[in-house]
């Protein structure tokens, strides 16, 4: 729903869900048999009370499933595992895996689970990406540290803990050292495991725990109401609570209301570079297309075709164990390309909605001043030029964390801009015709994989080639200071890394716009 990283529609992932578990629980009894997972929520803008309602209700749907292929709940229960996002909300992510256990014992008691296993809420956490900041980067060790507390304080089985360099590249020996010895020292120095749950008792955390167990049950209460979770991830109405908790939040930072220490507030005069890991993406691509052509030269490609087809058919007859067919396939050397191929002819694939939230930035951004002058320079911008300036945000290649796009879009939108949303995996000859097509002022790229040095540079040649190369490129996201040269002599006309006010981008991106359109 919000990492993107999926192929099938709801429906078909749901048997493939089903076919997981029982495989599972009855070759591999021991094996947890799926991560059902709320991190990537927070990090695409749920708040507490969303991810943990959004979540169990994942989880509520997969029990379901899974009963529904006639197995007994106690049979997988106890093999479902949980993994939450830990931000900055110190009080409130203590109180969201309180509350989380007291309402998974409550949803599987309703599913008349006996075992006690099958009550208990197992979890792993992982700190927030999204919280660490480009600015100032080694604020990021502490706020590390305090997801990592409250992660621990809540109860988790175990952890994650993110790198303090994740917001400006992938994490470098030293920086993945520090974040593995900050559970080392809560771990051996703290003496904070020692005690199971030393917040029982306080009234502060008990009723948080209950207001928030209240919320997400609300929440929960609303999802079964539209027939289950996959009914409300399939209307697009998930998505777009989602990204509508997003654009408020971004929107009370780039006003001041929530504090960033180094980003909107005790902002450091001259930032120091730090050393970064450099991966050069085309080496990678290259190594690993060459391993994958060498596997299948030496494979019996009869015997892999045929268990493909073996596949798609018991895809399309609605029989078998996908999973237990997968792995037949997988051990004649097919691979995962292939196998999720088999499927998709029969499943197709999933197209998420690009509906935009609108409203929510400009509500809750109350700075009047600078928000209505912007909004008065586009409107006359529309007055001399017949039209509204138009921005299409796109994500290039496989990226698919798009919170940064949306949120952008939404702002752009609420500020008066025409925006229009490029499809997810583009590549960028697609994103190109589609900007040209849409007559778009300007692309803005959004970028969070590190593949910008190798797909900006390609839309922009790409423009060029179809004789649209006054269409303005920007560029956001998770782009190292190192890379900005690189790619301002590739033709880029502005970026905007992590940290810039949304209002502040836009004024930059309508002057470039005015630039390549004087007259």
């Amino acid at each position: 729903m919000v990492r993107n990283t999926y192929i099938y529609p709801p429906e078909p992932s749901m048997r493939i869900i089903g076919d997981i578990i029982e495989y599972t629980a009855k070759n591999m009894p021991k094996f947890n048999s799926i991560s059902i997972s709320g991190y990537h929520m927070q990090e695409a803008g749920a708040n507490q009370a969303l991810e943990l309602a959004f979540t169990l209700a994942d989880g509520k749907e997969y029990v379901k499933t899974a009963i529904a292929k006639g197995m007994d709940v106690d049979d997988f229960a106890g093999r479902l595992s949980f993994f939450w996002a830990v931000g900055m909300n110190f009080y409130l992510e203590i109180a969201k895996m309180r509350a989380a256990r007291l309402l998974w014992c409550r949803i599987m008691k309703g599913f008349n689970a006996k075992n006690p296993k099958s009550l208990m809420l197992r979890t792993h956490s992982q700190t927030s990406g999204w919280s660490l900041t480009e600015q100032d980067p080694y604020n990021n060790v502490v706020r590390t540290t305090i997801e990592a507390m409250a992660a621990v304080f809540g109860g988790t089985q175990s952890l994650h803990t993110n790198s303090f360099d994740e917001a400006i590249a992938l994490p470098t020996e030293f920086s993945a050292r520090i974040a593995r010895n900050t559970q080392l020292i809560i771990q051996e120095e703290t003496h904070i495991t020692n005690v199971i749950d030393p917040w029982a008792g306080s009234y502060m955390m008990e009723k948080l725990t209950q207001d928030m167990a209240d919320a997400a049950w609300k929440i929960i209460e609303e999802v079964d109401a539209m027939g289950g979770m996959t009914k409300a991830v399939d209307s697009g109405w998930a998505k777009l609570k989602i990204e509508a908790a997003a654009a408020e939040k971004q929107a009370r930072i780039d006003s001041g209301k929530d504090v960033i220490v180094g980003v909107n507030k005790y902002k450091l005069k001259k930032e120091d570079p730090i050393d970064i890991l450099e991966v050069d993406n085309v080496k990678v691509r290259d190594g690993q297309i060459a391993a994958l052509k060498a596997i299948k030269a030496r494979r019996d490609a009869k015997a892999v075709q045929g268990a493909l087809d073996a596949l798609t058919a018991a895809a399309e007859a609605g029989s078998g164990n996908l999973l237990d067919l997968s792995i037949k396939a997988i051990r004649l050397r097919a691979t995962v390309g292939e196998v999720s191929d088999a499927l998709e002819k029969v499943f197709g694939r999933h197209r998420a909605d690009t509906q935009k939230v609108t409203g929510v930035y400009a509500a809750a951004y109350d700075s009047a001043e600078g928000w209505e002058t912007l909004k008065k320079e586009i409107a006359d911008f529309a007055t001399a030029h017949g039209r509204r300036p138009r921005v299409m945000i796109a994500k290039l290649g496989q990226d698919g964390h798009d919170r940064g796009a949306k949120v952008v879009a939404t702002a752009y939108a609420d500020l008066g801009f025409d925006v229009d949303m490029g499809p997810l995996f583009q590549t960028p000859e697609e994103c190109a015709r589609q900007a040209i097509e849409n007559d778009v002022h300007a692309v803005g790229v959004s970028t969070l994989a590190a593949g910008h040095k190798t797909l900006v540079p390609a839309i922009i040649a790409e423009l060029k080639k179809q004789g649209a190369d006054d269409i303005v490129v920007f560029v956001g996201g998770v782009i190292p200071r190192q890379d900005y040269d690189f790619l301002f002599d590739a033709g880029v006309k502005g970026i905007y890394g992590p940290g810039t006010p949304i209002p502040a981008s836009a004024k930059d991106v309508l002057e470039q716009i005015k630039l390549a359109h004087k007259g």
